[in-house]
């Protein structure tokens, strides 16, 4: 146990030393001009460019916005893709027909959807959300489906053993059994709705991470952009550490 503490604690010590080289060097070649600082910004550029926006809230509504939408996302694709796995597991015939076409739908490039999106739906939020589900959805309900199929069949046998119906199988079983992986899949769905919302929001929005970036390359102020790259990563990070919480809480409940 405390080897592995130890272990754990080097490589802390070493991702925060690799992080403050990083911004270091970015500062450093910045300072002696070797990057242009109107091009790549500077990590002082991009806090006194934090510090500007936050007195007057801005950067806070904008941070608040894409969150909403992510989250709001997120749910969605939880719900929605854990039902679709529900009925094509429980349809074995549904989900022979859907299986080519959910395949399909996963490898098409989302990017690709967003103009007609805003055709469809307006230049608005449910764009943007519903450009953030279509990135994540598909592959939920593949992998759940699957996930679900390959449950143990001694455990079906069991249940049918004693009596019980697909419905028993269903709560006793499969939902249960699946939890690991549905965390699983959680986790890479919170980037994946993430990414989705900031497609979205380049196309169609008025707020948000994703219209400060394309904001500030129309209008050339490019600490907005690198700023905003930079806040897109502690988000990333934020909502992933979430998930991974949540998987904590979990296992000890175990």
């Amino acid at each position: 146990m405390t080897h592995y503490r130890q272990r754990r604690r080097f490589v802390r010590c070493v991702q925060i030393l690799t992080a403050v080289l990083f911004f270091g060097l970015w500062e450093a070649t910045t300072r002696l001009h070797i990057l242009d600082a109107f091009i790549f910004s500077s990590p002082s550029r991009v806090l006194a460019t934090f510090i500007d926006m936050a007195r007057d809230g801005t950067v806070f509504y904008h941070i608040g916005v894409t969150l909403y939408e992510t989250l709001l996302s997120f749910v969605i694709v939880l719900i929605l893709g854990t039902g679709i796995a529900v009925i094509l597991w429980w349809n074995r015939k549904a989900a022979a027909i859907c299986e080519p076409y959910l395949v399909v739908l996963n490898s098409l490039p989302k990017t690709a959807l967003a103009p007609i999106l805003i055709v469809w739906l307006g230049n608005n939020m449910k764009t943007i959300i519903v450009c953030a589900v279509s990135l994540a959805i598909f592959n939920t309900v593949i992998h759940l489906y699957t996930c679900f199929s390959e449950t143990d069949g001694d455990k079906l046998l069991l249940i049918r053993t004693l009596g019980g119906g697909k419905k028993e199988i269903l709560s006793k079983v499969i939902l249960p059994g699946s939890i690991p992986s549905l965390i699983s899949n959680m986790k890479a769905n919170i980037g994946l709705c993430l990414v989705g919302v900031i497609i979205g929001e380049f196309l169609a929005a008025n707020a948000g991470i994703g219209y400060l970036i394309i904001y500030g390359s129309q209008v050339f102020k490019l600490s907005w952009v690198i700023m905003s790259i930079v806040l897109l990563c502690f988000i990333a990070v934020g909502l992933y550490a979430l998930i991974g919480l949540l998987e904590k809480i979990y296992q000890k409940r175990l």
